[in-house]
């Protein structure tokens, strides 16, 4: 992914403002993963709370790039680094769904949960088959002259439909697409691992190259 988003020039100035202090990455992928946490409990409370949880969880967002972009400047890198991250941005955004389920629970009953729990799913199964498996490989698309985004960037849309009253459209989308997403990635890789298998195998020799006398 990229490391030039629009997201990464916000959180930049900040970065280069809290690099001084001794604050690590990991410290601050840890605020992500609570700052997630509290979004998906403001998701699932009522009345203002959504809205709530919106604006945290955009502030969660911010983290995600920030902790990288600290490393970066600091030079603090470090492989549990690295999977701390992935495994936190995995979390946050699936547990952000639940809690969408959970607080529509007055309106869809033990269907909201479920929903929320399915596209959660979905969600940690498509990091694990990206950011694992290397299942597919994940560019940012620039929408105009230094103006670039990475895919997960559309998580920003969570908090903006959920303040325009959108959040039950979103939760089903989000159930129905992110699994029949990881199932689609799963079959076309295993397509592509079988037609590399075929490729790597030795010609077998003819019927009649094998009766033919020498």
């Amino acid at each position: 992914m990229s490391h030039d988003t629009l997201i990464h020039r916000i959180v930049r100035p900040v970065v280069r403002a809290v690099a001084p202090t001794g604050i690590t990455p990991n410290q601050v992928t840890t605020l992500r993963v609570l700052a997630g946490a509290a979004a998906a409990a403001c998701f699932a409370g009522p009345g203002s709370w959504p809205a709530i949880g919106g604006a945290v969880f955009l502030f969660s967002m911010m983290l995600d790039r920030a902790d990288g972009e600290l490393a970066r400047q600091t030079r603090q890198f470090s492989a549990f680094g690295h999977r701390y991250d992935l495994v936190s941005d995995c979390s946050a955004n699936a547990v952000a769904f639940l809690g969408i389920g959970v607080g529509l629970f007055g309106t869809l009953g033990l269907l909201g949960p479920l929903l929320g729990a399915l596209a959660g799913c979905g969600i940690g199964v498509l990091f694990w088959q990206i950011n694992v498996l290397k299942l597919e490989e994940v560019r940012g698309y620039s929408l105009a002259p230094g103006v670039t985004v990475d895919p997960d960037d559309a998580m920003a849309f969570v908090p903006v439909l959920v303040w325009c009253g959108a959040a039950l459209p979103m939760l089903i989308l989000a159930a129905v697409v992110t699994p029949l997403a990881a199932l689609w990635l799963g079959l076309r890789s295993g397509r592509r691992g079988g037609a590399a298998t075929a490729e790597r195998r030795p010609p077998q020799p003819s019927q009649d190259a094998v009766r033919r006398p020498r």
